[in-house]
């Protein structure tokens, strides 16, 4: 469904409300290719297409929201919505007032339609396919346009379209030795993908040496943008939400209190300009470009949504109270020269099974996976076996930072659950004098 029939159809739903109703339509449309492979050929390749239509009626202070599948014919489509707004007009009358319910009374108005240069998906997987030759490569493709709407009774007429892919896979060696990679953005170029592919060759003949097995204790480590990612997953995990830092359950809550800190270097944003998700919110509210979450190394601000902002007087500033667009600022470390900067100790390539071990200390604990491995003196000598880290952000974004990339990598959700997620994050590489093994 395009713009224009969107707000047709919305236009045509406005003409149903009664007395003082407040109607909201929210729609979510995707066209994308999935391709699944498996020992690098394709086992299974689909095109999904799918509109979703979302209202919330409002009546002084009471609201109720439903939602409906969107076919394509405006006739069917038009009424199945009539039905839908019928059926929570009988809900209305039933429901008590809800005392934090918030939507922008200003009307407002947004189009945007970003830029991407997507190849096919065939053509995409036949690039994969021959680069990788050989290889035992498991992963999945997704690709295709994903579109967002807003209207509502009161003025506002907001869309936003963006398109991109994201490649996510693996490489075997046997067993449980393996490598992984990821690709995404909105413009595709077969060379980046020849090169990561080339590094999985030669991470793989390092897997193929006899594992280094560590003591525990505390090493010297670089950790890759996709090990960042789940650092940052789980300081999105209450970190950054107002509701969190107001009732003192946020990990960064000494922060918040001026008692710790990250070291200087360290900016935290969440980047809604990057053009993937929308700028406004299912309310109606605009977002701004950025908005700041760590500033040199101290708490800068949260996000707030609408009904946390109801809730404690601030001013909307996201859809959602976790970050969906998280960016990690980038420093000036070149990533050619980290291993010569490491010199000895882990290049940790991805973590998983994080969670946090002492929320209060900001402390979390999560496994090694895939592509970790032991250098000296600059170089990659050996697979590490797999190992339990347990340490503070305090400490890894803090005190023992030594670094942090030049280079930043675009890293999309891979989530599909309910539809394709527009979730994102710019993270550098991170170098740092030390993090603790503990198992």
């Amino acid at each position: 469904m395009n713009a224009d029939a969107f707000f047709a159809l919305a236009d045509h739903l406005k003409a149903e409300l009664h007395g003082d109703e407040i109607l909201f339509s929210n729609l979510s449309d995707e066209s994308s290719d999935f391709v699944r492979l498996n020992r690098n050929r394709v086992r299974q390749a689909g095109h999904v297409g799918s509109t979703a239509l979302d209202l919330t009626l409002i009546e002084g202070a009471r609201q109720v929201e439903g939602g409906c599948d969107l076919g394509g014919d405006p006739t069917e489509d038009q009424a199945r919505a009539r039905r839908l707004l019928a059926r929570l007009r009988e809900r209305l009358a039933h429901v008590p007032d809800d005392p934090y319910l918030s939507y922008s009374a200003e009307p407002s108005e947004s189009d945007h339609c970003g830029d991407a240069r997507l190849p096919p998906a065939a053509e995409a997987i036949g690039d994969l396919i021959a680069s990788a030759d050989g290889m035992d490569l498991v992963g999945i493709w997704a690709s295709g346009e994903i579109a967002e709407g807003l209207a509502s009774s009161i003025g506002h007429r907001h869309w936003h379209a963006s398109a991109s892919f994201n490649l996510d896979w693996s490489c075997y060696l046997e067993a449980d030795k393996a490598v992984k990679s990821a690709y995404s953005g909105f413009d595709w170029d077969p060379a980046i993908l020849r090169g990561k592919l080339e590094a999985m060759r030669e991470g793989l003949h390092i897997m193929s040496r006899p594992a280094r097995i560590l003591e525990l204790g505390r090493y010297r480590a670089y950790l890759a943008p996709s090990a960042v990612g789940e650092l940052m997953g789980m300081l999105c995990w209450g970190g950054f939400d107002l509701k969190s830092h107001r009732t003192h359950q946020t990990p960064l809550l000494k922060m918040a209190r001026g008692e710790r800190s990250f070291d200087p270097r360290i900016g935290i944003h969440e980047e809604h300009d990057r053009g993937l998700a929308a700028r406004f919110t299912p309310e109606g509210f605009p977002t701004p470009p950025r908005v700041a979450l760590v500033e040199g190394g101290r708490f800068a601000g949260c996000l707030v949504d609408a009904r946390s902002g109801k809730e404690y007087g601030e001013t909307v500033n996201a859809a959602s109270d976790a970050p969906g667009s998280l960016g990690l600022d980038e420093g000036a470390l070149d990533t050619s020269e980290v291993l010569g900067q490491l010199d000895t100790g882990l290049w940790i390539g991805n973590l998983w099974y994080c969670n946090w071990s002492d929320p209060n200390d900001c402390r979390i604990t999560g496994m090694t996976r895939f592509g970790t491995y032991w250098v000296e003196a600059g170089e990659i000598v050996a697979p590490v076996k797999v190992m339990r880290f347990d340490d503070s952000l305090y400490h890894l974004l803090g005190d023992r930072l030594e670094g942090l990339t030049r280079e930043r990598e675009l890293l999309l959700s891979a989530e599909t659950y309910d539809g394709r997620s527009t979730d994102s994050a710019r993270l550098p590489g991170v170098l740092v004098s030390g993090i603790d093994l503990t198992l």
